[in-house]
């Protein structure tokens, strides 16, 4: 059964920084797209970052969060983190993990969720002072 599951979310001031990781089973190919999305209250679900599993190599950030957050992956521990660093309010959310064994990281879609066929349940950020 393929599965992921986020955590590391919480409450952090404006500046602050956050890490959140996202454990994968189940995937059998050698390499697929862990990828990490956010919804904020009355907005659409928005694809904020990926990566290449197994040394694949391939990482893609979206403009909102490109030079405050980094993505990056462990492949003994079928983990993928998402640093979020300089973080503000608006970065509030619900943060979801996805994957996929045919979406292609380095590609444009990377952010579209309807690519992604295996979610986490999510976790909650908020940039509050």
């Amino acid at each position: 059964q393929l599965q992921v599951v986020e955590s590391g979310g919480g409450l952090v001031q404006p500046g602050g920084s956050l890490t959140l990781s996202c454990v994968d089973s189940g995937f059998t190919a050698e390499y697929y797209t862990i990828a990490w999305f956010r919804q904020a209250p009355g907005k659409e679900r928005e694809g904020i970052s990926c990566a290449t599993t197994n040394g694949g190599g391939s990482t893609n950030y979206a403009d909102s969060v490109k030079g405050r957050f980094t993505i990056s992956r462990d492949d003994a521990k079928n983990t993928v983190y998402l640093q979020m660093s300089s973080l503000k309010p608006e970065d509030t959310a619900v943060y979801y993990c996805a994957a996929d064994e045919l979406v292609v990281c380095g590609n444009p879609g990377f952010d579209e969720a309807s690519y992604y066929h295996t979610w986490g349940q999510g976790t909650q950020v908020t940039v509050s002072s």
